[in-house]
């Protein structure tokens, strides 16, 4: 009889579902999809002219009125510093450049607009995030239970998604806390060195455009919708959505999210031809279409909020690794075979 937990989250005995979907896809159409692995140089390409945009924007906002900073800071700078910090789950992959080295490097280098050092330890995290999805300690994707508990009603719920690029980087220092290395202070002190010449060369304006656009494109920004539409559930029992719509094209395809938990290996160009070579297989999971949406009723709603994650102990499932729960039957969370909750009451309603 697996434990108990007494908190806000939904444990699950089961394993994660993508390795099992990966085998049945693969078992299936094992060529096609093989030929999909790989990386595609047009990440890279995109990722250096959304750099260049930001460096021009920085110099053009340095003498600009303080209002019109704090707009273009959330039009346009929380829209590229979004998709760069977006890119930085493509490159953490080894996706945009043929060598690992050429994507360290790019990394680091975008990660320089972002002006907050982010891309060797997210790297790090992000391997985590990918071989234990859900498991306690382990995926720091996961919010705490202080998170759980305390963001319940509506404008906290508003107050957190405001600072949310804020929690999302401390939260890992605190729950997995990972050893400094070398990669580590080369990429705070690239970071940061271009923060000094930046605000030495073009003043304290551009730096704060570039700073606000990390904030405002993490937060209560419509691209930022793909934090909360990637593992928070919104259907009973089902653990990874995607979102299939046009803001995808300024995120390099992160809304396909099933879609690369599945075949991380796959570059974001690519992940469309996946589903259809595999409909079966992707077709019938729920999904979204808006980002806005889904912040909205991420929000507004009473019965969706941190604690709507599914947990695990460990990656292999607590029942053997055996079939996980049903992911289409829209039924209660009480009638869900291995699903536990001691918050019956906030349990996600079907759609």
């Amino acid at each position: 009889m697996p434990e108990v937990h007494q908190d806000e989250f939904f444990w699950v005995d089961s394993n994660e579902p993508h390795a099992q979907r990966r085998k049945a896809v693969l078992a299936k159409y094992g060529n096609q999809v093989r030929k999909l692995y790989g990386y595609d140089n047009r990440t890279a390409y995109q990722v250096m002219f959304v750099m260049a945009i930001q460096l021009a924007m920085a110099y053009y906002v340095r003498n600009l009125p303080w209002w019109k900073v704090l707009v273009v800071a959330y039009t346009v700078s929380g829209t590229c510093n979004q998709n760069l910090l977006s890119a930085q789950h493509e490159i953490s992959h080894f996706l945009a450049l043929k060598k690992p080295f050429w994507n360290k490097i790019l990394a680091v280098a975008s990660n320089c607009p972002i002006v907050v050092p982010v891309a060797t330890k997210f790297r790090q995290y992000h391997q985590e995030h990918h071989s234990h999805l859900g498991v306690e300690g382990w995926d720091v994707d996961l919010p705490t239970s202080i998170e759980a508990n305390a963001i319940v009603h509506t404008v906290a719920k508003v107050c957190w998604m405001v600072v949310y690029i804020l929690v999302y980087g401390i939260r890992p220092l605190i729950i997995r806390p990972k050893p400094v290395g070398m990669a580590d202070v080369i990429n705070w002190g690239l970071v940061l060195a271009f923060d000094g010449v930046l605000l030495y060369t073009l003043g304290f304006k551009s730096l704060l455009y570039l700073l606000l656009g990390t904030l405002f494109g993490g937060g209560l920004h419509p691209i930022a919708g793909h934090l909360i539409q990637e593992h928070y559930m919104f259907v009973t029992g089902q653990e990874t959505y995607s979102y299939y719509g046009p803001l995808n094209s300024f995120t390099y395809n992160v809304g396909y999210h099933n879609e690369h938990h599945d075949f991380p290996q796959i570059p974001q160009t690519r992940l469309h031809a996946l589903r259809e070579i595999a409909p079966e297989f992707y077709t019938p999971l729920q999904c979204h279409t808006s980002w806005v949406w889904v912040i909205w009723k991420f929000i507004s709603d009473p019965e969706v909020g941190p604690w709507t994650r599914m947990k695990r102990d460990t990656r292999e499932g607590t029942d053997g690794g055996l079939e996980p729960i049903a992911l289409h039957t829209k039924t209660a969370f009480a009638d869900i075979t291995n699903l536990q909750s001691s918050a019956v009451g906030k349990a996600v309603k079907s759609s």
